[in-house]
């Protein structure tokens, strides 16, 4: 499982001794040799300093019968030798150089028929870039280890390490599906450590999906690891639920902080122990953190000093090894790594091209559709508008003056009566032609919306039509744009001008309302109405609809014959 390890203070000065004391009795003279058994005895004591933490001593056991095998002849031991090398340098967070050793066994994993080593390799190459923020690259050698035949127990940690790192993508859909396909192998259940880990990452998961669910499986965890007197696994339980309540509940959240800064110190976790004292840090009275800061500043000094200096000790050694190895193979080696390092290059430049290719064919196929789809949209709505005008204009005023000029040929004007009617007539064509005129100019500014939208309507408001206007200035309308204002006017215009067309209404009250950033708009009439089952959308009404759809709103039409006609509309700000 992808978990910080925990750290150990090492005997470096013992290890010096004995480096420098090996060094002065080998023999200079003295020919590298592929024993069989001398290698075997030399990593069997290597195995024992790594069973017991003294990775400084085992780590240059490792070395020494690294450097004495013969890795065409004996693949099996040279590969196993530098997985523990890697293990122990990424172990002291020398991730670059354990992804080096690691990857020295790449021209020699094909000789091995036992997966396992291999398997080994391509973790410990996981870890590193998981450990380095390389997710891509750690879900690549996780993934290579995953399908290799293996143990169940294997796959299911290489599984679990790629749902570790979609957390850290943020993908945590994914990588809950993962931990609860898991959660339900009998052979994870039955181990209290391994279980407890995964019900913590469902807990995560769960926490970051807002899933009330995650305290259950926190809980769960706790129960097992407490049993099992975990404390490096209680430790990173109480971090998430701090994590969890930081939010909603301080007091919660630092008595949780505290609880796993705690364990983590009697696990001697020392990582650990400074995740936590950071959150705790981050939620303590100004007197505590200076206190904890000071404790946390100390921490990061002391385990830095002692990594650094692991670091360049594993380093030399590596180094020194290295200057007593022949010279062909270790230039074949690096012409070797050469050449994959070259081949993979390749393999990206072309990747890149073909994208870069296809992109700008993209771009250049969705430039011209979307200006051909433009065009086709802007001669439409002309001749759109064109038609409608025509239509109006015979319908509205070329009867009208038809009539009047019958009037002018069949009455006397000299009579003040007729005069006073043809004068009336004539205004009312002005009227109708100022209507038609103002219906297909644009809202002129922000400014004068208001003002537009109100003489628009008061022209409908007559003897015989009573119109109430409520809620218009109580809207923000300098935050709603310029479109979605025009398509307002145009909606309300055609309602008055249906009204006054076919409803025969006598009342009618428009309210404007702005809630949770929408504006919503009542018309309601007393006209004759319509049965809206039969109803079919055309002409004007068709236009608004088509209109307050463009802006990503709702219309809605209720009407009965004899009870009025209603029409609510909602749109966004």
């Amino acid at each position: 499982m992808v978990t910080k390890r925990i750290r150990f203070s090492w005997p470096i000065l013992s290890l010096l001794l004995l480096f420098f004391a090996c060094q002065k009795k080998k023999n200079n003279t003295e020919k590298i040799t592929n024993n069989k058994v001398e290698i075997e005895k030399i990593i069997n004591a290597a195995d024992l300093f790594y069973k017991n933490k003294q990775l400084d001593s085992a780590f240059y056991l490792y070395n020494k019968a690294r450097a004495n095998c013969n890795p065409n002849k004996d693949a099996k031991s040279y590969v196993y030798c530098m997985y523990y090398m890697a293990e122990i340098q990424q172990d002291h967070e020398d991730f670059i150089g354990s992804t080096i050793t690691a990857t020295e066994t790449f021209p020699f994993l094909n000789k091995i028929t036992d997966s396992e080593y291999v398997w080994n390799i391509y973790s410990v190459l996981g870890r590193n870039y998981y450990y380095t923020y390389d997710y891509p690259n750690a879900i690549y050698y996780y993934s290579k280890a995953f399908i290799l035949k293996s143990n169940r127990i294997n796959k299911l940690e290489a599984e679990n390490n790629i749902a570790v790192i979609y957390i850290k993508q943020q993908k945590f859909n994914k990588a809950l599906r993962i931990f609860l396909s898991i959660s339900k192998e009998k052979i994870i259940q039955q181990n209290p450590a391994y279980y407890s880990k995964i019900l913590d990452y469902i807990g995560h998961c769960y926490y970051r999906l807002k899933d009330p669910r995650a305290l259950s499986y926190f809980q769960k965890s706790i129960e097992i690891k407490s049993e099992a007197k975990d404390q490096d696994g209680l430790g990173r339980t109480y971090y998430n639920l701090a994590d969890y309540y930081e939010k909603d509940n301080a007091a919660l959240s630092m008595k949780y902080a505290k609880l796993s800064y705690e364990n983590f110190t009697s696990a001697g976790n020392i990582d650990d122990c400074l995740l936590a004292l950071k959150l705790i840090i981050n939620n303590s009275s100004d007197i505590e953190t200076k206190k904890n800061t000071l404790i946390y500043i100390k921490l990061v000094d002391s385990i830095y000093e002692v990594r650094q200096k692991a670091k360049n000790k594993f380093a030399k050694i590596k180094y020194d090894s290295k200057k007593e190895k022949i010279e062909n193979l270790k230039l074949k080696a690096q012409k070797i790594k050469n050449e994959l390092q070259i081949e993979k290059q390749e393999r990206r430049n072309i990747i890149s091209y073909v994208i870069i290719i296809v992109a700008l064919c993209l771009i250049i196929f969705l430039y011209f559709y979307l200006t051909a789809r433009a065009n086709r949209e802007k001669i439409e709505a002309t001749y759109q508008s064109e038609t409608r005008m025509s239509k109006k204009l015979h319908d509205e005023l070329a009867n009208d003056v038809y009539h009047a000029m019958a009037f002018i040929e069949n009455k006397n004007l000299s009579a003040e009566e007729n005069s006073t009617h043809l004068l009336k007539k004539i205004d009312d064509i002005y009227s109708r032609t100022r209507n038609i005129s103002k219906e297909n100019n644009p809202v002129l500014s922000d400014q004068n919306f208001t003002v537009q939208l109100k003489e628009m309507i008061s022209r409908f408001n007559t003897t015989n039509v009573n119109l109430l206007l409520n809620g218009l200035d109580t809207i923000s309308w300098n935050k709603v744009d310029k479109i979605k204002k025009i398509s307002v006017y145009r909606a309300i215009q055609e309602l008055l001008v249906n009204m006054k067309k076919h409803s025969e209404a006598s009342l009618v009250a428009i309210t404007f309302k702005e809630k949770d950033n929408t504006i919503i708009i009542n018309y309601t009439d007393n006209g004759k109405g319509i049965d809206t089952s039969k109803m079919i959308l055309k002409n004007g009404l068709h236009n608004m609809e088509n209109r307050i759809h463009s802006i990503q709103g709702e219309i809605d039409i209720h009407s009965e014959f004899g009870k009025g006609f209603k029409v609510l509309i909602k749109f966004p700000l």
